[in-house]
């Protein structure tokens, strides 16, 4: 294979800032981060492969989601916590409810960057470079704050390795211990609606299980530690090169980007002979790439023998992201494709993309309704093609906000003002996202029913 770090700059780049000030300044930045200490290893990503080939096989499920795009302003330990409770507490109602083992892995530790539909923006008259994310430049509009400045680069390698730092403490140290899931309940959530009384409900039926487990002498059963993995959009090239090493100390000789776990290409970078098909076809983490409307069966099955010769499993994640109108449509043609291409990929459904709308009073927003819509359409399709439907991919936050509208909590449109807070896209919140992760362990529950009465004869 003819491939190099660097080789996707002799490609099409779409999406990354060309227009900084100082392009010395942007490589001496880069030459700093490229002798920067990784922040994950390849044994970590290789572990990652392997739980998700499980999922690839059917045995268990993705879930991966946190903020649209990482903040400097904002980043707060208390957040971290907060996300990773909620994030927690989704893996237990998908584990517990839907009885599947869990793949975890956040959007978060690297979430900076966006792709947006337009260069630049106009307010008040005022044409000004649009806001592309924490790491390119800055969300006030004026023209200091939207010039592209590569010391966020550092700033942004900086809140990541604090924020995995914590991740892992919380992952390992205790704080994930199913023995105390009733301490992830506080100020969970203050309205007392149907999301929180099934959840409550279920933390009970789990500790009264390990009270039996613990009651058969079988207490030396692990609780108290998960695997929990990272994630970003693979957007700006320069950062994911600068942090690509060379594995010498796990045997497998190849090059890692050790930014992340796992990457993923969005649905606007994915030209099959641009730059971020190039990179990411040579590293050996786990690649998720976005289908929207506008990709075909043909070009999907040419994507994944770029980025997957070899057919690897736990290797590709094809995240569907169609919106509730269109994925009947567009979603059967590629799944029929690719299973009887018999390509080893995972199924999975970002819900939050292809439904996003403008209030009438000018918030952009995303109707929970829609999002649960093509949630189960996702699972049905997948599954009527004989595959399995292995993958959930949200932008969600462990706070309190209204920025989609809808769910339990029924936020309305004269509600999202009061809590609106996303520098970017709307997020569900805490009660939102449990309640589509109990719709998904419904349809889990069901579909294992199916399997065991099939496998009875019934």
């Amino acid at each position: 294979m003819t491939w190099s770090p660097n080789s996707w700059r002799a490609k099409n780049a779409k999406h990354i800032p060309n227009d900084y000030p100082s392009l010395e300044a942007l490589q001496q930045v880069e030459a700093t981060l490229s002798k920067k200490p990784p922040l994950v290893v390849a044994s970590e990503i290789e572990k990652l492969k392997k739980e998700l080939a499980k999922v690839a096989r059917g045995e268990s499920f993705l879930l991966q989601g946190g903020d649209c795009a990482e903040s400097f302003s904002e980043f707060e330990a208390d957040r971290v916590i907060r996300y990773f409770r909620v994030f927690l507490q989704m893996a237990v109602v998908l584990t517990f409810a839907g009885g599947k083992h869990v793949v975890k892995v956040g959007r978060v530790a690297g979430q900076f960057a966006k792709p947006r539909s337009s260069p630049t923006e106009t307010i008040d008259g005022v044409t000004l470079p649009s806001y592309r994310g924490d790491n390119i430049n800055g969300l006030e509009f004026n023209e200091e704050s939207r010039l592209p400045d590569p010391q966020r680069l550092l700033q942004a390698y900086n809140q990541s390795a604090s924020t995995m730092n914590l991740l892992r403490a919380l992952a390992t140290g205790g704080y994930a211990d199913l023995a105390h899931i009733n301490d992830w309940n506080l100020n969970f959530i203050k309205r007392q609606d149907k999301v929180q009384e099934d959840y409550l409900k279920l933390c009970h039926h789990i500790s009264e299980s390990l009270d039996f487990i613990n009651s058969m002498g079988k207490a030396n059963i692990a609780t108290d530690t998960v695997s929990f993995f990272t994630s970003h959009e693979a957007l700006l090239l320069g950062y994911e090169e600068a942090l690509t090493r060379k594995d010498s100390l796990f045997g497998s000789g190849g090059y890692y980007a050790t930014s992340a776990h796992m990457l993923w290409i969005g649905d606007r970078t994915r030209g099959l002979d641009d730059a971020h098909i190039e990179y990411c076809r040579g590293v050996k983490n786990p690649i998720g790439i976005k289908c929207g409307p506008s990709l075909t069966g043909d070009e999907l099955l040419a994507l994944i023998d770029r980025v997957n010769p070899t057919n690897e499993e736990g290797k590709l994640v094809l995240i569907a992201r169609f919106g509730s109108d269109k994925i009947a449509n567009h979603l059967p043609e590629m799944v029929r494709k690719v299973t009887a291409a018999g390509k080893n990929v995972i199924w999975s459904s970002d819900p939050m993309h292809g439904n996003t709308i403008t209030s009438s009073n000018g918030f952009k927003t995303r109707p929970f309704d829609r999002v649960m819509s093509e949630v189960v359409q996702f699972m049905n399709i997948v599954h009527a093609e004989g595959a399995y439907p292995g993958g959930i991919h949200l932008e969600m936050t462990g706070d309190d906000v209204t920025e989609c509208i809808g769910g339990a909590i029924e936020v309305t449109e004269d509600l999202l003002p009061s809590r609106y807070n996303t520098h970017c896209d709307p997020r569900l919140n805490a009660s939102q996202s449990l309640e589509l992760a109990f719709e998904i362990a419904g349809n889990l529950r069901t579909e294992r029913k199916e399997q065991r009465m099939a496998a009875a004869g019934l």
